[in-house]
């Protein structure tokens, strides 16, 4: 079902002179920007991870934030006007798929955005069904927000903007947390969109191909080692930007269709069974949580064996809500299974006991590192540096390695930033960063090349070679089959069809 839309009047977007700088930061995240958008048309904005798109998206949407101790420069205009009378106009999807969730139920939290537009109540309630179907997230209208995984609440979150209709549409790494089928579904629902509407597009992603049959532009922002970060670099129609200057933006972190980065390559054999076994499970039932008085739950999956060894890696791929970041954290001790057996074998223990889940703070931080999806749900601190001495603190260690992550995950610069104003990549690498500060023996790691550029990418994916080769152990759960193939190890699918009817059976079993 196609969404039926009236077409509205699409956005001029003019950009003069513009500039903006975070509060307590010394460098401008942009500076001296000048950039028009013609109603209508889309735009795909490129850049290195860091080099302001994010910054210029919120800022369109003027939801940039009203910090008096932030530096603003130039104007920004949609039709002529100063964004901060525009914001009805504008709709935008952020990188952090939490940060959008406003209501309990799928259906209200779709219906939230035109309900504060004033859409009629009949028309708003003709739309939310449309926006969920064409986003290919076919749940009840009353299912529960809170439930879905990360890939689901960004389908959520678009969704909610289609069916506002604005005439910019405004796309942070709409597609990021996606499974490949999920990717295309989201691109091609936004490309029924715009046909049907008219609406301007700007959108920011990584990886060309996914929007290169969509848009009809390029900016590429200059990386600040070419300058003052924000100014345009590139801006063209796609084919003449690709060919002209290929080899540049390869340079720069551009994932240009074809372009793999050279990452460091593996020493030891990933497939080596003598290295020492440090966690197992097994018929393992997965669950967020069993409510109050253990009401019966259906698992997410049912995972028949899973084997994590010392210098080996795990990637757990599958659709969106199968189970993946649930499994994760099950296997970090954060969350206990439904039902099951999951057990820490002594070289990964070492006096503490079999349950993850029972370890003291400090003893499990030692031993199981974990990047959580959303970077944000794990910073503890006020600067970037203080947030990577959190861990070598409180266990009592040297404070030697801090500077060296800061230099291999590109965040030097950033070291006296406030965490929460870094880019979506700079976070991430920051989560890494943190845990990897606490030199565990095993690294549980959810999604962790999200919002990388080319380079950034590579240092990570090289960084996490050099760690296996040394005995760490490293689980990720990704849909990035590059990132995969450069670790190597076993590959675990969750959200076969088996799955299901083995979570019911479980669930079942686990409330006898």
């Amino acid at each position: 079902m196609a969404i039926v839309q009236n077409r509205g009047a699409p956005v001029q977007v003019s950009v003069r002179g513009w500039g903006w700088q975070h509060s307590g930061r010394n460098n401008q995240a942009l500076h001296g920007l000048d950039l028009e958008i013609s109603p209508g048309e889309r735009v795909l904005l490129l850049g290195p991870s860091g080099a302001g798109k994010s910054t210029l998206l919120h800022a369109l949407a003027g939801v940039l934030g009203d910090d008096e101790d932030a530096n603003e420069m130039g104007e920004l205009l949609i039709d002529g006007r100063p964004v901060h009378e525009s914001r009805g106009r504008t709709g935008l999807m952020q990188q952090d798929p939490d940060a959008q969730v406003v209501l309990s139920r799928i259906g209200d939290d779709v219906a939230f955005g035109a309900e504060n537009l004033a859409v009629p109540r009949e028309e708003i309630w003709r739309r939310v069904p449309a926006a969920l179907e064409s986003v290919g997230l076919n749940l009840p209208l009353d299912h529960s927000s809170s439930a879905l995984s990360g890939g689901q609440k960004q389908r959520l979150g678009l969704a909610g903007i289609l069916a506002m209709r604005p005439g910019l549409l405004l796309l942070d790494e709409p597609t990021a947390n996606l499974d490949p089928a999920g990717v295309v579904e989201v691109r091609d629902a936004v490309r029924r969109s715009l046909d049907e509407t008219g609406a301007t597009l700007v959108v920011v992603e990584h990886r060309v191909s996914v929007w290169l049959e969509v848009v009809d532009r390029i900016v590429v922002l200059a990386p600040a080692a070419l300058g003052e970060p924000g100014g345009v670099l590139f801006d063209g129609p796609p084919a003449t930007v690709l060919a002209q200057s290929r080899d540049l933006l390869a340079k720069a972190g551009i994932w240009v269709p074809g372009h793999v980065p050279e990452v460091r390559a593996r020493i030891t054999n990933p497939s080596d069974a003598g290295h020492p076994l440090l966690l197992e499970a097994e018929a393992l039932a997965l669950s967020r949580t069993k409510g109050r008085k253990r009401r019966p739950v259906v698992p997410a999956a049912v995972v028949p064996s899973v084997q994590v060894r010392a210098g080996q890696a795990l990637s757990v791929t599958g659709p969106n809500g199968s189970g993946k970041s649930t499994l994760a954290l099950t296997l970090a001790g954060l969350l206990a299974p439904v039902s099951g057996h999951l057990a820490a074998l002594e070289p990964l223990a070492r006096g503490a006991g079999p349950e993850p889940l029972k370890w003291r703070g400090r003893d499990l931080i030692s031993r199981i590192g974990t990047v959580f999806q959303e970077p944000e749900h794990q910073f503890v601190a006020g600067t970037v540096r203080d947030e990577l001495l959190f861990a070598p603190r409180l266990l009592g260690r040297g404070e030697d390695t801090v500077d060296e992550l800061l230099v291999r995950l590109r965040l030097e610069h950033l070291a006296d930033a406030n965490p929460f104003t870094l880019s979506g990549g700079e976070k991430r690498r920051l989560s890494v960063a943190t845990v990897l500060a606490a030199s565990p023996q095993l690294l549980v790691l959810d999604e962790p090349t999200f919002g990388q550029d080319a380079n950034t990418w590579a240092e990570l994916a090289s960084l996490l070679t050099e760690l296996l080769d040394a005995g760490t152990a490293v689980v990720s759960v990704t849909h990035d089959a590059a990132f995969s193939a450069v670790l190597g190890g076993e590959r675990l699918v969750l959200g076969a069809p088996a799955d299901l009817a083995g979570a019911q059976a479980a669930a079942r079993m686990a409330q006898r």
